[in-house]
């Protein structure tokens, strides 16, 4: 049984449809001690229904510690979004979620799978401009809550 509605299933194949390259979703996940794994993965498994461009990789972070770690995991679950370059080569996109994206933090996904995918940024020419000009690497965190 599906998740989304058929209507919302419809706008997410109309918004995929703008991607020109691939998505991986890295679905960082153990067995034992994850209260939100299942759900994570059923929310997921949605997604590659909606377009041949977004493939899920499970991986199980309990015996993959050395992948967890290139990564930066160290928590279940977790979701590493992995994208294209030019030439069709894996690269890491940086962008990380942690916890299931239900809810808000859903929309959050899609957006992320559309970014990196290839659908252009919405930000703004003056945002553009502020985000060129950092000069050292810089880590960004969002944290939600359910409420």
């Amino acid at each position: 049984m599906s998740l989304l509605a058929p209507a919302d299933q419809d706008k997410l194949r109309e918004s995929f449809s703008a991607m020109s390259s691939s998505v991986r979703l890295l679905f960082f996940t153990q067995t034992l001690g994850c209260e939100t794994c299942l759900q994570t993965r059923q929310i997921l498994d949605e997604l590659p229904a909606l377009s041949d461009k977004i493939a899920i990789e499970e991986v199980n972070f309990v015996l993959e510690q050395e992948k967890a770690a290139l990564y930066g995991i160290d928590r279940v679950p977790a979701i590493v979004v992995i994208g294209q370059d030019a030439a069709g080569v894996a690269r890491d996109s940086r962008i990380r979620f942690l916890g299931a994206p239900s809810g808000y933090e859903f929309i959050s996904l899609v957006q992320a799978v559309l970014l990196v995918g290839g659908r252009g940024s919405n930000l703004d020419e003056a945002s553009r401009e502020r985000v060129a000009a950092v000069a050292k690497p810089t880590t960004i965190q969002v944290f939600t809550t359910p409420t």
